[in-house]
Protein backbone atom coordinates (compact mmCIF):
# COMPACT_ATOMS: atom_id res chain seq x y z
CA UNK A 1 0.00 0.00 0.00
CA UNK A 2 2.84 2.31 0.56
CA UNK A 3 4.67 1.46 -2.30
CA UNK A 4 1.56 2.37 -4.30
CA UNK A 5 1.38 6.04 -2.65
CA UNK A 6 4.92 6.69 -3.42
CA UNK A 7 4.66 5.22 -6.55
CA UNK A 8 1.56 7.42 -7.50
CA UNK A 9 3.31 10.45 -5.88
CA UNK A 10 6.92 10.14 -8.05
CA UNK A 11 4.15 9.62 -11.13
CA UNK A 12 2.27 13.02 -10.60
CA UNK A 13 5.49 14.85 -9.88
CA UNK A 14 6.87 13.33 -13.25
CA UNK A 15 3.98 14.25 -15.06
CA UNK A 16 3.98 17.76 -13.71
CA UNK A 17 7.54 18.57 -14.31
CA UNK A 18 6.73 17.35 -18.00
CA UNK A 19 3.88 20.18 -18.64
CA UNK A 20 5.94 22.63 -17.38
CA UNK A 21 9.03 21.95 -19.25
CA UNK A 22 6.27 22.14 -21.96
CA UNK A 23 5.10 25.43 -21.18
CA UNK A 24 8.32 26.73 -20.92
CA UNK A 25 9.90 25.02 -24.17
CA UNK A 26 9.40 28.25 -26.39
CA UNK A 27 12.44 30.44 -27.24
CA UNK A 28 12.93 33.87 -27.73
CA UNK A 29 16.17 35.62 -29.54
CA UNK A 30 16.73 38.59 -31.42
CA UNK A 31 18.38 40.68 -34.23
CA UNK A 32 19.21 44.43 -35.11
CA UNK A 33 20.20 45.34 -38.42
CA UNK A 34 21.85 48.26 -39.45
CA UNK A 35 22.91 50.25 -36.77
CA UNK A 36 24.34 53.53 -37.99
CA UNK A 37 24.04 56.82 -35.72
CA UNK A 38 21.35 59.38 -36.94
CA UNK A 39 19.14 56.41 -38.58
CA UNK A 40 16.34 54.25 -37.27
CA UNK A 41 17.55 50.23 -38.11
CA UNK A 42 14.90 47.88 -37.94
CA UNK A 43 15.14 45.31 -34.87
CA UNK A 44 13.71 41.63 -34.59
CA UNK A 45 12.44 39.63 -31.89
CA UNK A 46 12.13 35.94 -32.75
CA UNK A 47 9.72 33.36 -31.07
CA UNK A 48 10.02 29.71 -31.69
CA UNK A 49 7.52 27.99 -30.31
CA UNK A 50 7.76 23.79 -30.46
CA UNK A 51 5.46 21.62 -32.78
CA UNK A 52 2.17 20.61 -30.49
CA UNK A 53 1.81 23.94 -28.98
CA UNK A 54 0.43 27.03 -29.89
CA UNK A 55 0.40 30.68 -28.22
CA UNK A 56 -2.39 33.17 -28.67
CA UNK A 57 -1.70 36.01 -31.54
CA UNK A 58 -1.56 39.85 -30.42
CA UNK A 59 -5.35 39.56 -31.62
CA UNK A 60 -6.31 36.43 -30.49
CA UNK A 61 -10.44 36.95 -30.98
CA UNK A 62 -11.33 35.77 -27.52
CA UNK A 63 -12.06 37.36 -24.27
CA UNK A 64 -10.75 34.23 -22.56
CA UNK A 65 -7.47 34.32 -24.38
CA UNK A 66 -4.58 36.30 -23.15
CA UNK A 67 -2.95 38.10 -26.16
CA UNK A 68 0.93 37.63 -26.81
CA UNK A 69 2.82 41.12 -26.37
CA UNK A 70 6.43 41.89 -26.99
CA UNK A 71 7.87 45.55 -25.28
CA UNK A 72 11.48 46.70 -26.29
CA UNK A 73 13.64 49.38 -24.22
CA UNK A 74 16.72 50.40 -24.87
CA UNK A 75 19.87 49.87 -22.44
CA UNK A 76 21.82 52.79 -23.98
CA UNK A 77 21.70 56.44 -23.42
CA UNK A 78 19.97 58.60 -25.94
CA UNK A 79 18.93 55.26 -27.63
CA UNK A 80 15.28 54.91 -28.54
CA UNK A 81 13.36 50.81 -29.51
CA UNK A 82 9.54 51.62 -30.65
CA UNK A 83 6.81 50.29 -32.92
CA UNK A 84 6.50 46.78 -32.35
CA UNK A 85 4.92 45.55 -35.34
CA UNK A 86 2.87 41.96 -35.00
CA UNK A 87 2.67 39.38 -37.94
CA UNK A 88 -0.80 38.31 -38.54
CA UNK A 89 -2.19 34.46 -36.58
CA UNK A 90 -3.69 31.98 -38.28
CA UNK A 91 -7.57 31.74 -36.77
CA UNK A 92 -7.77 28.04 -35.58
CA UNK A 93 -10.52 26.10 -33.93
CA UNK A 94 -9.63 24.23 -30.64
CA UNK A 95 -11.72 21.65 -28.28
CA UNK A 96 -11.81 24.07 -25.43
CA UNK A 97 -13.56 27.20 -27.31
CA UNK A 98 -16.63 27.45 -28.97
CA UNK A 99 -15.26 30.35 -31.30
CA UNK A 100 -12.15 29.98 -33.22
CA UNK A 101 -8.80 31.89 -31.86
CA UNK A 102 -6.31 33.20 -33.59
CA UNK A 103 -2.92 32.07 -32.78
CA UNK A 104 0.67 31.71 -33.50
CA UNK A 105 2.76 28.00 -34.23
CA UNK A 106 5.94 27.49 -34.98
CA UNK A 107 8.38 30.80 -35.47
CA UNK A 108 7.21 33.84 -35.48
CA UNK A 109 9.40 37.42 -35.78
CA UNK A 110 7.81 40.59 -34.66
CA UNK A 111 9.71 43.36 -35.98
CA UNK A 112 10.65 47.28 -34.23
CA UNK A 113 12.26 50.09 -34.58
CA UNK A 114 15.70 51.21 -32.85
CA UNK A 115 16.41 55.16 -33.60
CA UNK A 116 20.31 55.72 -32.61
CA UNK A 117 20.97 59.78 -32.18
CA UNK A 118 23.47 61.61 -34.33
CA UNK A 119 25.27 61.95 -31.60
CA UNK A 120 25.72 58.58 -29.90
CA UNK A 121 29.36 58.06 -28.27
CA UNK A 122 29.16 54.35 -27.99
CA UNK A 123 30.25 51.57 -30.50
CA UNK A 124 27.08 49.10 -29.59
CA UNK A 125 23.68 49.52 -29.09
CA UNK A 126 21.63 46.90 -26.46
CA UNK A 127 17.64 47.23 -26.36
CA UNK A 128 15.63 44.48 -23.96
CA UNK A 129 12.66 42.89 -25.81
CA UNK A 130 10.15 41.14 -23.43
CA UNK A 131 7.58 38.55 -24.88
CA UNK A 132 4.83 37.65 -22.89
CA UNK A 133 2.62 34.52 -24.04
CA UNK A 134 -0.04 32.01 -22.96
CA UNK A 135 1.45 29.03 -24.53
CA UNK A 136 -1.64 26.10 -25.54
CA UNK A 137 -1.90 22.41 -27.04
CA UNK A 138 -5.02 21.55 -28.29
CA UNK A 139 -6.49 21.12 -25.44
CA UNK A 140 -5.16 22.92 -22.47
CA UNK A 141 -3.62 26.35 -21.82
CA UNK A 142 -0.93 27.28 -19.01
CA UNK A 143 -0.24 30.15 -17.24
CA UNK A 144 1.38 33.30 -19.25
CA UNK A 145 4.89 33.55 -18.99
CA UNK A 146 7.25 36.22 -19.73
CA UNK A 147 10.75 35.48 -21.57
CA UNK A 148 13.24 38.01 -21.75
CA UNK A 149 16.09 38.68 -24.35
CA UNK A 150 19.30 41.58 -24.54
CA UNK A 151 19.75 42.09 -28.11
CA UNK A 152 23.46 43.65 -29.07
CA UNK A 153 24.47 45.18 -32.18
CA UNK A 154 27.58 47.44 -33.58
CA UNK A 155 27.04 50.92 -34.20
CA UNK A 156 28.78 52.19 -37.52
Amino acid sequence: MIMKKYLFIGLFFALGLFFIGEANAQSVSGSISKARKGKIARGYVVLKIPGGLHVNSYRPRSEYAIPTRVTVSSGSRGVRAYGVTYPPGKTRRFSFSDTPINVYEGRVVFGFKVRVPSNYRGSTIRVKANVRYQACTDEVCYPPKTKSVWITARVR
